[in-house]
């Protein structure tokens, strides 16, 4: 007999919901065979079976159970005996949700965990967006799961989709919104790490004009190619330097300091009411050329949605890039199981001296936030010298 217990699929995941069974109960399955279909906190994938034998379940589709607890077995017989077990037992507990009015009609959740209601990842965003408690809706789709066009449906009608409270203290009317799934998890994490993690900062400014001139010098080899962005030089710059200083690609875990054997970096995507991190993978060994091909397909799938659990764990390092969006300088907050997070501003035309003489100059800001349990200040100081040095030099990097 072969147990299948729900897994872990990526760093932060602690629970995961079966959102349809594809083999019915009892039926005799072979080993790789699709079974379940399981959404995360951050994607929908396949389970496969483990083994060959006869699908005994133990799990309901729409329930969150957490990781390792047993969902279903693989009997060596279909008449071998099997331990009785609730699903219910191990199910994850749901969150209460904020009550919701639809339709004129209270339906506020019950204190204890309920059924998840089957819908499509789409709809679930949307109504997480609009508030609506998707336990109180029957959907159109296949075994009444709910799909976009329900939502939809649902916010053309003329009813209230959200709560709202009189206005107090001239606040004014305020509405409510439920956070989705994946808010939920990521409002607890950072939580979690900024009241464990002691953190501190330091910054430095960058001259970029090497990194304008090799980009355009690339740029008139190759008009038609596409050429690196600032990011995919500020990931190559950093994977070389995490190499050169393996504290920063480590994390604190349990009274010890975790030394990683790949440099896997992380960059943060933001999508529609969440912020996701898929990792380049060695990214030390890649070429510039396939950092920026890595990047923008990672980029691409966060967006719509087909980004899977194996491109969102593995990563040793993290990278916020705001500078798209006019920021010159932040302080970012660390990712659970890494020892440091690298926060990078805009690319500026500033004054600067040089040879004597004041002329523009292209200049970026970057702040490394460090765990103090691990990195000390002159570690810190180091690293970030190192990594200006690259960004400052990088036809040393092709």
């Amino acid at each position: 007999m072969s147990e299948l217990t729900m897994p872990r699929l990526s760093d932060s995941m602690e629970e995961g919901t079966i959102i349809r069974w594809l083999v019915e109960d009892g039926a005799r399955v072979t080993r790789g065979q699709e079974l379940a279909e399981i959404e995360t906190d951050k994607a929908m994938v396949v389970y496969e079976s483990p083994a060959e034998g006869y699908l005994h379940l133990e799990s309901r589709e729409g329930e969150t159970y957490a990781v390792g607890a047993v969902i279903a077995r693989v009997l060596n017989t279909a008449a071998e005996p099997r331990d009785e077990v609730l699903a219910t037992a191990t199910a994850a507990p749901v969150p209460v949700p904020v009550p919701v009015s639809i339709g004129g009609a209270d339906t506020t959740a019950p204190s204890s965990p309920r059924r998840r209601a089957l819908a499509t990842p789409v709809a679930r965003r949307l109504a997480a967006a609009n508030g609506i408690d998707l336990a109180a809706l029957r959907g159109s789709g296949p075994n009444a799961r709910i799909v976009k066009d329900d939502i939809a449906a649902l916010l053309a009608s003329p009813a209230p989709v959200a709560e709202r409270e009189a206005a107090v203290m001239g606040k004014g009317e305020s509405t409510f919104s439920e956070l989705s799934r994946t808010g939920q998890r990521i409002a607890r994490h950072m939580a979690e790490a900024k009241a464990t993690i002691p953190d501190f900062s330091v910054s430095t400014e960058v001259a970029m004009d090497a990194c304008a001139a090799l980009r355009n010098a690339l740029r008139a080899a190759e008009p038609d190619a596409r050429i690196p962005s600032v990011n995919d030089i500020v990931v190559k710059a950093t994977a070389l330097t995490l190499r050169e200083h393996p504290k920063l690609n480590s994390a604190y875990t349990d009274g010890r300091i975790e030394f990683f054997g790949r440099v896997n970096v992380g960059v943060a995507v933001a999508a529609p009411d969440t912020l996701v991190v898929p990792t380049i993978f060695d990214a030390d060994r890649k070429s510039l050329r396939e950092i920026g091909e890595a990047s923008r397909a990672l980029a691409a799938a966060v967006r719509d949605g087909s980004v899977t659990p194996a491109q969102l764990a593995g990563s040793t390092f993290t990278i916020s890039n705001l500078g798209m969006y006019g920021v010159t300088d932040f302080t970012a907050i660390i990712n659970g199981r890494q020892a440091a997070i690298l926060a990078v501003g805009a690319v500026r035309t500033e004054p600067v001296v040089r040879d004597g003489a004041i002329v523009p100059g292209q200049r970026m800001r970057i702040t490394l936030v460090s765990d103090h349990r691990v990195v000390y200040g002159a570690d810190a100081a180091s690293f970030i010298a190192a990594l200006r040095g690259r960004l400052e030099q990088p036809l040393l990097m092709m």
